[in-house]
């Protein structure tokens, strides 16, 4: 069976209230697509959706934590109930842990990637058998360029989106079969509340950092002069989701914005140590 034209999608977004997820819902609603927008803060959500949809016909809000299993099974329940079918899941939820892994708490790590690993393959496996039953659908996995180019303080945040890098891989090969189609957005730096949420932690763990505390003060004071010569806005991403969806046979993979391609291009292109050194933002 054909994949639905944009204006016949019935689409899910996790992470919905902000960033990338709200920028996707902003596009793919001036497309037509019917939407259900998921995330905890069911302000935000009920805010979102009066704007975009004042009569409420085309977008349904549902609340609830990614992570807990009865919440991920409402969310498919309630999509099912109101559209009937789902012909399209963008797993966007997620966020960053920062820190040197000795000193990050392995709960903490474990929480990461409970949300950005567990949580998504969890919802796929809910999702995947009503795709495959109808022949069709896309699953569009939020990976990013970190996922690629595994950075000082930012290894344990990159290897949860290294693993959906894989996950994705392999899950498009299965799929294809059946006609469903997997697809990998890779964002570069990108202007959201993300990095508000990633350095929250940020001076719990430099207490305990030890040796690390003067290394960790000047990478950040560097890194934040490299992301503003490199963002781009979350509507770069919502432009390759939308891409993503409405191809009749979409790439494995998106790259945004224009960065993104360029940083990977480097570490194609770069010999290791070079590579490495450049992360380290040494002079």
């Amino acid at each position: 069976m054909p994949f639905p034209a944009p204006a016949d999608q019935v689409v899910i977004i996790t992470g919905a209230s902000s960033g990338i997820g709200e920028a996707t819902a902003r596009r793919l609603a001036r497309s037509g697509a019917k939407l259900v927008l998921a995330a905890r803060r069911t302000d935000r959500l009920e805010k979102l959706c009066a704007e975009l949809d004042p009569t409420g016909s085309k977008t349904l809000v549902v609340s609830g934590d990614i992570t807990s299993n009865a919440d991920r099974r409402a969310l498919i329940d309630a999509a099912l109930k109101r559209f009937g079918r789902i012909d399209a899941l963008i797993n966007n939820a997620g966020y960053g842990q920062r820190g040197p892994i000795e000193c990050v708490p392995v709960d903490s790590i474990r929480a990461n990637y409970e949300t950005n690993v567990f949580s998504l393959l969890a919802l796929t496996q809910l999702v995947t058998p009503l795709l495959r039953a109808q022949g069709h659908g896309r699953i569009v996995n939020i990976g990013s360029v970190a996922g690629r180019i595994a950075r000082p303080m930012s290894s344990i945040y990159d290897s949860t989106k290294h693993a959906i890098e894989a996950l994705t891989d392999g899950l498009r090969g299965e799929l294809k079969p059946f006609g469903v189609q997997a697809v990998l957005v890779r964002p570069g730096f990108i202007q959201t509340e993300f990095g508000q949420v990633a350095n929250a932690g940020w001076a719990e763990i430099r207490q305990s950092a030890g040796d690390y505390a003067p290394y960790i003060d000047g990478f950040l004071a560097k890194s934040k002069n490299l992301k503003r010569g490199a963002q781009g806005t979350p509507d770069d991403i919502a432009r390759a989701i939308e891409k993503s969806l409405a191809a009749r046979c979409p790439r494995s993979h998106y790259n945004a914005p224009r960065h993104a391609s360029l940083f990977l291009f480097a570490k194609w292109l770069l010999p290791v140590c070079l590579m490495d050194h450049i992360l380290r933002m040494e002079k």
